[in-house]
């Protein structure tokens, strides 16, 4: 079971490193004699190598404290000190251990010598400072991809939040405008009312439907942009036009839902309406990569509307939630413009003509 606990580098630089350390302890142990004895091969070489387990799985634990202690990226020279004074002590303690066993019992005739102690030390040391120091840097960068996925979380979780806040804005101001052109049809022209009230919950029950999924067809938020349309025509009459250009080719590719509505009804909230001077909106496709371009004439408003950005920034936020690029908005002197990225439902690059 504490095997499987072990990251995987602590076990393969082990077993990597064991087999030299194994070596160079022996020949400490038994100088020349170690290249024309058999028997140190078969005996102490197994036995060392049993005594450094033991002495990895202690090292290992303590470092595991250490680093429990200090979790934290800015804590790593702390914790880098603490796993140091545990190596030290650790190969120190590990040396005189296996130097004691062998001269209390006398294997294969080794007498002690105190230079062996400092000579075994320093080996041991320095082969496990190397590794030491590479199991922190290991630690210290899961830590750091830890941290770069709990902020993609939390930054998920305040844009899904934002979103709704902002979704739940928007549905409710397009009702009310509309509840304001029907309470005028009501008392001006009861059939057209009837009418717009038949296009209203067409148009609103897929405003609901599209809103909650976040995500649809060029081709379905055209045919929702024509009934929506029907709407603005139905108020603002011939003060208001539309132009779409778009490619079958592109039906089937995908953009965020609503997000042509929401261009639509920001132009004409912020621009003058006339019968002399209708406002001009333009959907069509542009060159290169594949993108839904937005555009309408700039007739502002003398007295401009009080705007929060709602339908700009719910459109952003959309495409950031889909981790897509591309959108951008574009004003000039004459034009305002959005260029919405399509995205392919293939996952294909495909040129637009």
């Amino acid at each position: 079971m504490i095997v499987k606990a072990i990251p995987r580098l602590k076990i393969y630089s082990f077993l990597f490193s064991m087999p030299i350390i194994d070596v160079a302890i022996n020949q400490i142990l038994y100088r020349e004699r170690l290249w024309s004895e058999w028997e140190i091969w078969v005996i102490s070489f197994p036995l060392v190598f049993l005594l450094g387990c033991f002495s990895w799985l202690m090292r290992i634990t303590a470092s595991a404290a250490a680093e429990r202690r200090y979790p934290e990226l800015n804590q790593t020279w702390k914790r880098l000190r603490s796993k140091m004074l545990v190596c030290c002590i650790s190969m120190v303690t590990s040396v005189i251990t296996v130097l004691a066993v062998y001269s209390l019992f006398n294997i294969l005739e080794y007498s002690f010598r105190f230079s062996d102690i400092w000579q075994g030390a320093i080996l041991a040391f320095c082969v496990n400072v190397i590794f030491e120091t590479l199991y922190d840097a290991e630690y210290a960068i899961s830590k750091y991809r830890q941290a770069e996925e709990e902020k993609e979380l939390l930054r998920q979780q305040s844009f899904t939040a934002e979103f709704d806040s902002l979704k739940n804005q928007v549905n409710p101001h397009f009702l009310f405008n509309c509840f304001n052109t029907v309470s005028s049809l009501i008392r001006e022209d009861k059939v057209t009312a009837i009418q717009f009230l038949d296009e209203l919950s067409k148009v609103y029950r897929y405003l609901l439907k599209n809103n909650e999924e976040g995500i649809s067809t060029v081709a379905a938020e055209m045919r929702f942009v024509h009934s929506y349309f029907q709407l603005l025509q139905t108020r603002y009459g011939e003060a208001v036009s539309l132009s779409v250009q778009t490619d079958p080719d592109f039906d089937q590719f995908l953009l965020p839902s609503l997000s042509l509505q929401l261009l639509i009804e920001n132009a004409v909230k912020h621009n003058i309406l006339s019968r002399a001077a209708p406002l001009q909106i333009e959907i069509f496709i542009a060159a290169g990569n594949p993108c839904l371009v937005v555009r309408n004439n700039i007739q502002r408003r003398h007295v401009k509307a009080p705007s929060n950005r709602i339908g700009l920034r719910n459109i952003q936020l959309k495409y950031e939630l889909l981790n897509h690029e591309g959108f951008s908005i574009h004003q000039g002197e004459e034009y305002f413009s959005v260029n919405l990225p399509l995205i392919n439902p293939y996952g294909e690059t495909i040129k637009a003509p």
